[in-house]
C-alpha cells in the first residue's frame, strides 16, 4: 500500500508538470487573446488570471504604458496595479528582449501607488524594467512602491531595473526567504520634500520574527533620494551582500535631498516605542558604499550590534562607518556595542569610523582602523566612480570594474582574517573585493 501511495503521488506530480504551459504578453496584445506567442495578452494581470501553478508568463519587449484604468485594487491608502496572488508562476522576459513597464500615468489622487503587490509564494520576476512610479500625495509624508512584498515567500526578483520614478524600488514588510539578485534601483526621487525622505532603493522591514531568510545580493542603488538599502524597524534578520550603494541622498545634480545612507541597517526610531522581544542581528557583507550623502554604513541607533564583514566605504560625506547604537529603552543613544566587524576597509571619508565603542564592547579585530596599515589612493587599481554605473553583463551580473580593487603590492592584501569564505593568498584581503594575486 505504501508503494502504491508513493507511486500515485509521483504520477500526480508528473501529470501536473506535464500540464505546465507558457503564456505570452506583449504591448500590442489584447486581454481578449489566447495568450499564445502569436496571439499574446496585453497585461500581466490577464496572464495571471489565465495561469496556474508551474506556468511561465513570457513578457515580450517594448514599453507597457499603464494608467489608472489598470488599477486592480484600492486597499486602504494604496492603489495597486499588479496584484500578484497566485503561487509558483514565473514572469520572465522573452529571449533577449527587455520589456519596460511605465507607470508614469498611474496617478490616482490621494493614494500611495504600488506597481507590483506580491502576496504569492515561489514566483519569479526576471528581466524587465519598472519606471515612472508616481507619488500623488503632496502635503504630507508619504511613499509609493515599485515592488511591495506583503506575505509573499520564496520569491526571486532577478535582473530587474527600477528607475526614474518617485517610489521605493523594492520594499518588503511580510514574507520569508525572498531573494533579490542582480537588481538595480536608481534615479528615484520623491514628489517633494515630504516624500524625498522615504524613497530608498531597497527596504526590508519584516514585521514578524518569523519572516526570516530574506537576502539582497549583487544589487545596486544610486541617486535614490533617501537611502540605498534600509532595514529600519525589522523584526527579523536580513542579509545584504555583494551590493553597491552610491550617490544616495542626492538628486542627479547632487542636490541634497533625504538622509542618504548607503546601507542603513536596523534601528527602531530612537523614540521610546516598543521593540521586538528579540532584537535581530543583520548581516552586511562584501558591499561597497561610495559618496553617499550621509554614512556609507550606518547602524542607525540599533539596539545591540550587527555583523559587518568585508565591506568597502569610500568618500562618504558624514562618515564611512557610523556604528551608533541605542540602549534597550530605544531612546538613549550610545557608542556602538555588540558589533562584529571583520576585514572592513575605508578611505577618504569625511570621517572614517564614528560612534563605535571600544574592543571590550565589540568584536572588532582585523579592520582597517585597528590594523597597522596605511591607506592611500595608490592602494587601488582605480578610483574612477564612473565605473560604478557601467552596464551589467549579458547575464545580469554586476559589471567587471577596477574601481576600489586592490593593487598588487598593497599592504591591504592578505591583511584580513578567515570569516568562512574562500580567498586567495595566505589570508583574506580587506574590503569587498578579493584580489587574485
Amino acid at each position: 500500500m505504501k508503494f502504491k501511495i508513493i507511486a500515485l503521488s509521483m504520477l500526480i506530480t508528473v501529470s501536473h508538470m506535464g500540464f505546465a504551459k507558457n503564456l505570452y504578453i506583449a504591448p500590442n496584445g489584447s486581454d481578449n487573446n489566447a495568450g499564445t506567442l502569436s496571439s499574446p495578452l496585453k497585461t500581466m494581470m490577464a496572464a495571471q488570471s489565465a495561469a496556474s501553478a508551474g506556468d511561465t508568463v513570457y513578457i515580450r519587449g517594448g514599453t507597457y504604458y499603464l494608467n489608472d484604468s489598470n488599477i486592480t485594487q484600492y486597499q486602504d491608502i494604496r492603489a495597486i496595479v499588479n496584484n500578484i496572488t497566485k503561487d509558483n508562476i514565473s514572469y520572465i522576459n522573452y529571449g533577449t528582449e527587455r520589456p519596460v513597464f511605465d507607470f508614469s500615468n498611474v496617478k490616482p489622487a490621494n493614494y500611495r501607488n504600488t506597481a507590483f503587490m506580491v502576496r504569492a509564494d515561489n514566483c519569479v520576476f526576471k528581466g524587465f524594467d519598472v519606471v515612472g512610479v508616481q507619488v500623488t500625495i503632496a502635503d504630507h509624508r508619504t511613499q509609493s512602491e515599485a515592488f511591495m512584498i506583503n506575505k509573499g515567500n520564496g520569491n526571486l526578483f532577478e535582473n530587474l531595473a527600477i528607475h526614474d520614478g518617485m517610489g521605493i524600488g523594492w520594499y518588503l514588510v511580510a514574507g520569508s526567504n525572498n531573494h533579490v539578485l542582480n537588481v538595480d534601483a536608481y534615479n528615484n526621487r520623491g514628489l517633494n520634500h515630504y516624500s524625498d525622505g522615504n524613497v530608498d532603493g531597497f527596504g526590508a522591514h519584516p514585521t514578524s520574527a518569523s519572516y526570516t531568510g530574506n537576502v539582497i545580493s549583487h544589487s545596486r542603488a544610486w541617486f535614490n533620494s533617501d537611502d540605498g538599502f534600509d532595514l529600519i524597524n525589522a523584526d527579523a534578520a536580513v542579509t545584504i551582500e555583494y551590493s553597491w550603494a552610491f550617490y544616495n541622498g542626492y538628486g542627479q545634480d547632487f542636490t541634497k535631498l533625504g538622509d542618504g545612507n548607503g546601507f542603513k541597517a536596523g534601528g527602531y526610531g530612537r523614540n521610546g516605542s516598543a521593540t521586538p522581544s528579540v532584537i535581530p542581528r543583520h548581516t552586511v557583507r562584501y558591499n561597497l558604499a561610495v559618496r553617499n550623502r550621509s554614512a556609507g554604513f550606518y547602524a542607525n541607533h540599533h539596539i545591540g550590534g550587527q555583523n559587518w564583514i568585508n565591506n568597502t566605504a569610500i568618500r562618504n560625506q558624514s562618515a564611512n562607518y557610523n556604528m551608533l547604537s541605542t540602549l534597550d529603552d530605544n531612546r538613549t543613544d550610545v557608542k556602538g556595542y555588540g558589533h562584529y566587524m571583520r576585514n572592513n576597509l575605508g578611505f577618504d571619508g569625511h570621517n572614517e569610523v564614528i560612534n563605535l565603542g571600544n574592543s571590550t564592547e565589540n568584536d572588532i579585530s582585523y579592520n582597517y582602523f585597528n590594523l597597522p596599515v596605511t591607506i592611500t589612493s595608490k592602494d587601488f587599481l582605480r578610483l574612477d566612480e564612473r565605473e560604478l554605473m557601467y552596464p551589467r553583463q549579458a547575464d545580469g551580473s554586476l559589471p567587471k570594474i577596477k574601481y576600489a580593487r586592490l593593487k598588487k603590492g598593497s599592504d591591504l592584501i592578505d591583511a584580513g582574517t578567515y570569516v568562512g569564505d574562500d580567498y586567495h593568498g595566505v589570508a583574506p584581503d580587506l574590503g569587498a573585493f578579493e584580489s587574485d594575486y
